[in-house]
């Protein structure tokens, strides 16, 4: 890095003319997306420096140093904070030739880290199978893939699970369990395999059904081009659905494991100890027990319908896996299929409670309330399924879907875009699909009203953009921002796949670019893309096992929450775990300077607000890359 820049610097001096008189202002960086561009997309790096300065030149120069084009800042978008008082856009779209540049500032030459432009399958496809091994590092069970950070098989006890009642906690945002033990409801329950959830080991049907649907509907949208290991990958998680699904009692298990122990402090959860994986089976002692054999929970009560959330994406998943199996494999589809109506069929659907949505003990750790969206996208995938494989229940599907999205239209729609919380941009697209299959009507929603709210959640992203110093679409000091910004990303592929419209794409290739490095931190939020990105995720295996460095090995493909409400931060960051390692090691906070508009990002393994990674997190950008890979 230092010899290129060297030798980009000395260019650039040499041709002090090109670069402008105007000089860059004190403390100003250029902040670009350090993943790249498609040769015909918009492309914008932002400066952020200390005031506004008018005309201020920037020159993007190739991997030689040689300049390729010349411009000059755009007026501020506004303060990002105190310190920060400017904001300025540098649109250098002209440059379409593929290699790798730099975009320099002004005659202190201040310079972007390297980016790449390059046709979307060899800039986006690559990093859906970076994503994959996030997932593969996620694996639990025998069957584990060493990886970079060498995995080794983990929690094999989770052969022979205990089914326990749902523990009281010591209030509604508390995992901490009142009472001195769980109390067993009997039985026994393999879940061994399964993708632990994020940084910790939990296991939750929420969250992998999540990512099931998400990567399977990758593979569906690059078909030939999917990256080998993306299917296995995704079918692994399904298999740990179907041992989650006991279709003979028709129960879901929910969770495997929890979060913390008890309040009198006679028993430990996941959160309470820094351990590899691994090292699970064989703790000894009591206040360990519910360590070495991990508790499992329901849903439901056998003979008891299922929270409706849970049936929806559970049978989207085995759905989408029929889609993909029709064709090669019919008579794997059609099991897939019956396991899918058969879950969908056990849903709650009468007077559905806040209590009856369930998505992990304590409900704080996933706080949805939706659940329409879910059983619209189910009754999608089904009828989508049913087609491909001949099925006369196609059309009550296709019915049944039309009904939610109606639903959901008249009483979940509002605030949210896809993500874990909201999954109504894929349900509608794939309604809409469904729909011009058959030619169907009067249904109780038409293609036209889908399509409305499409563009509706686009806009909701288009007005915070319209608004924001960096253009971020998505609401960055709370929490799940990352996630959001993808999801964005994949709206506008789906609305531009529907349509042929192409008026938001520039929009999208924002979004992206802010994920990637092109915010006001510098810091891409996806481990292993650009130059700068978490170096210490809150991730137990990345932080004993991987580098503190950025250097492999690192926790490849993981998507962290990203920038969180300050708020958050008020009482610090608490104490580093006596067995993990100190990272950073110099404790220091190197992005606090840029905190603002009520957000702050901490590179700190202790900030699980910001740089903790997650299967929902990943799993839609492994979507989002797909779609526009997909581009060509």
């Amino acid at each position: 890095m230092g010899g290129l820049l060297a030798v980009v610097l000395g260019v650039v001096a040499a041709n002090a003319a090109v670069a402008g008189p105007a000089a860059t202002p004190p403390h100003a960086f250029v902040r670009v997306d350090q993943l790249g561009y498609a040769p015909g997309e918009r492309k914008v790096a932002y400066l952020l420096a200390t005031r506004p300065e008018p005309g201020t030149a920037f020159t993007v120069v190739d991997a030689r140093g040689h300049p390729v084009l010349t411009g000059h800042a755009g007026p501020s978008r506004g303060a990002w904070n105190a310190r920060y008082a400017a904001v300025q856009p540098l649109d250098f779209s002209a440059v379409r030739t593929p290699g790798t540049y730099r975009v320099l500032v002004g005659s202190r030459r201040t310079a972007s880290p390297p980016f790449r432009i390059a046709a979307p399958a060899a800039l986006f496809v690559p990093r859906v199978a970076d994503t994959v091994a996030f997932f593969q590092a996620q694996r639990d069970g025998p069957n584990v893939i060493p990886g970079q950070l060498g995995r080794k098989p983990s929690h094999l006890n989770d052969a022979a699970l205990t089914v326990y009642r749902p523990p009281r906690y010591e209030s509604a945002d508390s995992d901490v369990i009142l009472g001195r033990t769980l109390t067993p409801l009997g039985g026994r329950v393999d879940l061994r395999g399964g993708w632990m959830d994020a940084g910790d080991f939990l296991k939750f049907t929420h969250t992998t059904a999540y990512a099931v649907t998400m990567l399977l509907a990758a593979a569906r949208s690059l078909g030939p081009e999917t990256p080998r290991s993306l299917d296995p990958e995704a079918r692994f998680g399904l298999t740990w659905l179907g041992k989650a699904w006991d279709a003979r009692n028709r129960v879901l298990t929910i969770q495997v494991g929890i979060g913390s122990g008890n309040k009198a402090g006679t028993f430990y959860g996941d959160h309470d100890v820094w351990r590899l994986p691994e090292k699970d089976d064989g703790l000894t002692g009591a206040a360990n027990r519910y360590l070495t054999s991990r508790p499992a929970f329901r849903a439901n009560a056998p003979g008891e319908p299922l929270p409706p959330n849970l049936a929806g994406r559970v049978a989207a998943a085995f759905a989408l896996a029929a889609q993909l199996d029709a064709r090669t494999q019919p008579a794997r589809a059609r099991a897939e299929l019956e396991t899918a109506a058969t879950v969908f069929s056990a849903a709650k659907t009468a007077k559905v409670r806040p209590a009856d949505v369930v998505t992990a003990l304590p409900h704080a750790f996933y706080p949805e309330s939706s659940w329409r969206d879910d059983l619209e996208l189910a009754g999608a995938e089904l009828a989508l399924a049913g087609q491909a494989l001949r099925d006369p229940r196609a059309s009550e599907w296709l019915r049944e879907s039309a009904g939610w999205a109606h639903a959901y239209l008249l009483h979940e729609a509002g605030d949210d875009t896809l993500n874990l919380y909201d999954t109504s941009a894929l349900a509608h697209a794939d309604l809409i699909r469904a729909l011009r299959a058959t030619g169907a009507h009067g249904l109780a929603v038409s293609e036209q009203r889908l399509l409305s709210d499409l563009r509706a959640q686009l806009g909701r992203g288009i007005a915070r953009a319209t608004r924001d110093p960096f253009a971020a679409g998505a609401v960055y000091d709370d929490f799940d921002a990352a996630p959001h910004t993808f999801g964005l990303v994949a709206t506008a592929q789906l609305y531009e796949a529907l349509t042929g419209e192409t008026h938001y794409d520039a929009f999208a290739t924002g979004q992206r670019d802010w994920a990637l490095g092109a915010n006001a931190w510098g810091t891409s939020l996806m481990i292993g893309v650009g130059r700068s990105f978490p170096h210490c995720p809150q991730h137990v295996v990345a932080n004993l096992d991987g580098s503190l460095d950025g250097h492999p090995p690192v926790l490849r493909g993981a998507v962290v929450n990203g920038p969180n409400d300050a708020g958050l931060f008020s009482d610090g960051l608490g104490e580093f775990f006596s067995e993990g390692r100190t990272c950073p090691a110099d404790k220091r906070d190197v992005y606090r300077e840029f905190t603002g508009h009520g957000s702050r990002y901490v590179d700190d393994v202790r900030s699980w607000q910001t740089v903790e990674p997650a299967l929902d997190f990943t799993a839609t950008a492994a979507f989002a890359f797909a779609l526009l890979g997909a581009r060509g």
